[in-house]
């Protein structure tokens, strides 16, 4: 009876673990919202659900409109790759972001995030771009 409760005390701290991003393959796993291959290592997100299921995504935009869609679903975190080192997920609360202008994203998102804001202010002078926000994006 003892080692039945140890192992029910295991069960139920591993199933409460959070779980961290995975890295995407590009060129080979596909984006959950439009179906597409992720090809780009800039502009690629991650969804983890509260379950610990993950979604990749080959742009911000296809994460928002799935994250819209499916509102029932509880989300413990948010990734985002890092636009200046390819195929690196950034927790998306503490990313910098930088949107329009004469940027290109596969999904016509057109958002870059970075980690840092002095790399954000670089991006939003070189592409013509504005400085905008997690809450902005996500409403």
């Amino acid at each position: 009876m003892k080692w039945l409760s140890y192992l029910l005390i295991l069960l139920v701290s591993v199933s409460c673990v959070t779980k961290e991003a995975e890295p995407i393959k590009l060129n080979s796993d596909a984006c959950e919202f439009c179906k597409m291959k992720i090809s780009d290592g800039k502009f690629g997100a991650e969804l983890i659900t509260n379950k610990g299921r993950i979604y990749k995504f080959d742009d911000m935009h296809c994460m928002i409109s799935y994250h819209k869609e499916n509102q029932t679903t509880n989300i413990q975190s948010f990734y985002i790759h890092d636009f200046n080192e390819n195929n690196i997920l950034i927790p998306a609360e503490t990313a910098f972001y930088v949107k329009g202008g004469e940027i290109n994203s596969p999904m016509r998102g057109n958002i870059i995030a970075v980690k840092t804001e002095e790399e954000a202010k670089k991006i939003t002078a070189k592409y013509k771009a504005n400085p905008t926000s997690w809450s902005e994006i996500i409403k």
